[in-house]
C-alpha cells in the first residue's frame, strides 16, 4: 500500500467555536452538523483546544442544574495536531497511541485547516485493494 498524506483524506469543512462559547451552543453545532468534535480557536483562528462528544459525558455527569458553562472549562488544551503533509500511517499510529478519534490539521502558523478522523482513515482503508491469495 502506497503511503498517502493527510491532506488527501482530511476534511477541510471544520466547525470552530471560541473558548467562551457555551457548551450547549457547541453541542448544537455538533448535533446540527452530525460531527463528533469542534475545534476551539481564538479570535485569530489559532488552535486553543478541541471539544469532542466524549467530553460531553463528563459535562453531563458533572452538570447539576443546567448552568451557563463555557467550552473553556471542558476542552482539551494539550491538543496533538498534524499537518497536511504528514503520512496517514504516522497519524494513525498517533491516534491509536493516544486513543484519539479526531486530530486537527494545522498549517505552519498553527491555524486549523482541517480535521482527520478515524472515519476518514477507515474509509480510505476500505477502498484499498489488496491482492487475492493465489
Amino acid at each position: 500500500m502506497d503511503d498517502i498524506f493527510v491532506g488527501r483524506l482530511m476534511s477541510d469543512s471544520i466547525h470552530t467555536v471560541t473558548p467562551d462559547t457555551l457548551v450547549e451552543d457547541a453541542a448544537d453545532v455538533m448535533r446540527d452538523n452530525s460531527i463528533g468534535s469542534v475545534v476551539v480557536v481564538d479570535e485569530n483562528g489559532h488552535l486553543e483546544g478541541i471539544l469532542t462528544n466524549t467530553d460531553f459525558v463528563t459535562i453531563v455527569a458533572k452538570s447539576k442544574p443546567k448552568a451557563q458553562t463555557t467550552v473553556e472549562r471542558y476542552m482539551t488544551t494539550d491538543v496533538v495536531t498534524t499537518t497536511a503533509q504528514e503520512s496517514i500511517r504516522d497519524v494513525a499510529d498517533a491516534m491509536l497511541e493516544h486513543g484519539f478519534h479526531h486530530m486537527p490539521v494545522v498549517d505552519d502558523d498553527d491555524n486549523v485547516i482541517g480535521m482527520i478522523t478515524t472515519t476518514d482513515l477507515a474509509s480510505y482503508i476500505s477502498t484499498v485493494q489488496t491482492p487475492s491469495p493465489a
